[in-house]
């Protein structure tokens, strides 16, 4: 990536050499570009917010910025592609989306994210550390900025207006003002779940912003929490993927006997997910922020859940389920099941039979499919 300040080699995390998809893109690159031609002042207090893959964090490490993330693929790409930078590794500070935010900014540079919501949490709770004088400057594809963006800056900030588009990309200007009468940050959210869902019936969810269909049961769950497994006895279960942790907390209802490892990229998530079991169940829980099922043991679960994404921000890749059902292989002890739910065009169960040597039909509808893959043994 060519930035005004020199060049930088850019990854994705986890990086792998097949990945023809870039670690930055216009966006990225208009807002750099603007910071220097507009010689806007990069002193002070500078944060960083949503930052795919770190381009922007690596560009600007010299002004030492602070980086908030809800991602830990994003994250770990940061520190990656800091380190291939050759910065020091004090020069960014790391924060996760449910670490307090910085009690004062100077400069707020907003990589707009694919989710509203999680737009609206994030500029709430950074809204006490901006002042009158705070430079703030959002950035993305023309595709992922609406009205309705610009209206959320508008009404926790300030007043808000939009470049030109440059190559397809866009940049937000808002000037924020003290005193500005704002409503009350509206996440978490919590709602009840309907009383035909099996053991979650009328509980309580959960839901941090950002997380996926945050304010409604979404269908495929829904199908998902319908022909789930029977869990009996001390079984180790895994909800790879957990989103908001109603599927492991309705198998940690069905079997109060089994231990329900909750497992998510997003710090958004795995929250969401403790908050709903906590509402709902006392047993044995671990939840886990990673890459997958990093660090996890192999042959150390019996069960995993799984319903994987198929998209990468506005990509659509099969990655991220390969990644995910490599994992749950690996994790799962011989004769341990992997349940998978996907939509029924992307042909999972091809994937699970080259990894597994088997993939059975469950259940499926006009849209869904879920699938069983059975371990058959240590090497197969």
């Amino acid at each position: 990536m060519t930035t005004p300040w020199g060049e930088h080699e850019l990854a994705r995390f986890p990086e792998d050499p097949r990945d023809r998809l870039r670690a930055w893109d216009a966006a990225d690159t208009y807002l750099l570009r603007h910071l220097a031609e507009s010689g806007t002042p990069l002193t002070g207090s500078v944060v960083i917010v949503g930052d795919r893959w770190g381009a922007l964090t690596t560009a600007l490490s010299e002004r030492r910025p602070t980086l908030v993330t809800d991602s830990h693929l994003a994250r770990e790409a940061a520190r990656s592609n800091l380190a291939r930078a050759g910065a020091e590794e004090s020069a960014v500070r790391l924060l996760t989306t449910q670490d307090p935010p910085p009690g004062r900014i100077d400069v707020l540079l907003v990589r707009v994210p694919k989710s509203l919501a999680l737009l609206e949490d994030q500029l709430h709770r950074l809204a006490p550390g901006v002042h009158e004088g705070t430079v703030v400057i959002g950035t993305g594809m023309v595709k992922e900025i609406h009205t309705s963006t610009l209206h959320l800056f508008e009404r926790i900030l300030g007043p808000t207006r939009t470049s030109l588009a440059e190559k397809k990309a866009r940049l937000i200007f808002c000037t924020p003002l003290q005193g500005i009468a704002r409503r009350a940050n509206p996440w978490p959210y919590s709602y009840l779940l309907p009383d035909d869902v099996g053991p979650v019936s009328g509980r309580t969810v959960v839901n941090h912003a950002g997380v996926f269909c945050a304010d409604r049961l979404d269908i495929g769950t829904r199908f998902f929490l319908g022909h789930l497994p029977r869990s009996r006895g001390a079984e180790r279960v895994v909800d790879l993927g957990c989103g908001n942790g109603v599927v492991g907390t309705a198998m940690a209802l069905a079997n109060p006997e089994a231990e329900v490892l909750f497992a998510d990229e997003s710090f958004q998530a795995v929250a969401s997910a403790e908050a709903t079991y906590r509402a709902n169940a006392d047993g044995k829980a671990e939840f886990l922020v990673a890459d997958g099922l990093e660090g996890v043991p192999s042959g150390s679960a019996d069960l995993v859940l799984n319903n994987p994404p198929f998209h990468s921000h506005q990509a659509m890749t099969d990655t991220t389920a390969w990644r995910m059902f490599s994992d749950a292989r690996r994790a799962l002890r011989p004769g341990g099941e992997l349940w998978v739910i996907g939509n029924r065009h992307l042909g999972y169960h091809l994937k699970l039979r080259r990894l597994f040597g088997n993939s059975e039909l469950v259940a499926g509808d006009a849209k869904f499919v879920i699938l069983r893959a059975v371990k058959k043994d240590a090497g197969r």
